[in-house]
């Protein structure tokens, strides 16, 4: 699989607690993305955040929670991203969807070991 050079990065923002269909959101977003081909997806725990409304989430030992910040990110193709738009928007309740044009500099698989 290829990705042009000239490409698009879709980086969703949720949290830990989100749910579709009795899993884990960030779950099922990645494995939405790969039954649809896209090049890969990453997420990113973070360890402190807040969104919309303002609630904050932070793993400090005091404060232990359950719903820290993640962020998904996928790059491919903008076609390719434009076609699994759709499936996200049916997964997704809350969180901030980003796009931005991205210049694709290395895509392949490491070396087996």
């Amino acid at each position: 699989m290829q990705i042009p050079t000239d490409a698009v990065l879709l980086r969703i923002f949720l949290g830990e607690s989100d749910r579709w269909e009795h899993k884990p959101l960030y779950e099922a977003i990645v494995l939405a993305a790969r039954e649809q081909h896209l090049a890969g997806a990453t997420v990113l725990r973070g360890p402190m955040g807040f969104g919309k409304a303002s609630r904050l989430h932070t793993s400090k030992v005091l404060r232990l929670s359950d719903d820290l910040p993640l962020v998904i990110e996928i790059v491919d193709s903008e076609e390719k991203i434009n076609l699994f738009l759709p499936t996200l928007e049916k997964m997704l309740g809350g969180g901030l969807v980003t796009l931005e044009k991205v210049k694709v500099l290395h895509y392949r698989a490491g070396e087996e070991k």
